[in-house]
């Protein structure tokens, strides 16, 4: 287990990056500018820091030049995301002080592959190189993480891209087949097609809520003993829930939720 400090101003981003790095077993610190980011490196130097480039006021390139220049955070591992794909990107961000730079979008494995020659052994540092694009280097989840068996199928419901974003990216690499659906209307019309182990679903939709998708799955004699967790940031009130759970959901969680807590419940109703 490594502690991360991961400096990025983009909140989705932050919270991706977050999310999975949790999800691996890391210790995650969280900074949302470049200065912000120097304070919490110098007050506890990382194990490794994960920047973005494009940051407000001191950018990324200069986050990496004072920390090398630092005896206290010199030695710490950087390593710079960020959208941009012009050519020399990546030569530009080595002669910063980054050891490493992966470009984003972010792809899970990808991005995990490409941080764990640096979490091998805090405090060093490998020679420079270009980031792995084949995602079978990753570093292997943790076994008290991993789907208690292959094959299990979920159906993630929720009308946020960035929401299933977040699940997806931490329940794929756990083992599970994950579909996902927009919305109420459209997650029934999966489920009378196809077959699944669990849902989990947000409350407040525009197309079709929870409350209405888990009355439909209940009243199905084909579907009523499927589990089913709502997963809400927003229905957070004590009548939700227990309208939730009295329609018969198995689980009624909140956001944000460790990542370590989301897969632990949601193996509980898998048998697992």
């Amino acid at each position: 287990m490594a502690r991360i400090l991961v400096i990025e101003d983009h909140p989705t981003n932050l919270e991706l990056m977050s999310y999975l790095l949790g999800a691996w077993g890391h210790v995650v610190d969280t900074a949302t500018d470049g200065q912000q980011g120097l304070d919490r490196a110098r007050a506890q130097p990382p194990d490794l820091v994960v920047c973005d480039i494009g940051l407000p006021g001191i950018d990324g390139y200069e986050v990496a030049r004072r920390l090398k220049a630092e005896p206290a955070t010199a030695r710490v591992p950087l390593v710079a995301v960020t959208a941009y794909a012009m050519v020399g990107d990546q030569e530009k961000a080595l002669r910063a002080g980054f050891d490493a730079h992966v470009p984003k979008p972010i792809e899970p494995l990808a991005l995990m592959a490409a941080l764990a020659p640096f979490l091998s052994a805090p405090g060093s540092v490998p020679a420079p190189g270009p980031a792995p694009a084949v995602p079978s280097a990753a570093a292997p989840m943790p076994a008290h993480l991993r789907a208690p068996r292959p094959g299990l199928a979920l159906l993630l419901v929720d009308d946020t891209a960035a929401n299933l974003d977040f699940k997806l990216d931490l329940l794929e690499p756990a083992g599970y087949a994950v579909y996902t659906a927009a919305g109420g209307h459209e997650a029934l019309a999966l489920l009378q097609h196809e077959r699944f182990d669990l849902v989990v679903s947000d409350v407040v939709m525009a197309s079709g809520s929870g409350f209405d998708l888990l009355a439909a799955v209940r009243g199905s004699p084909a579907l009523q003993a499927l589990p089913f967790v709502f997963l809400t940031a927003t229905a957070r009130d004590e009548a939700s829930r227990r309208r939730g759970l009295e329609l018969g959901a198995d689980d009624y969680l909140l956001r944000p939720i460790e990542p370590e807590a989301l897969l632990s419940a949601l193996r509980a109703h898998l048998g697992g």
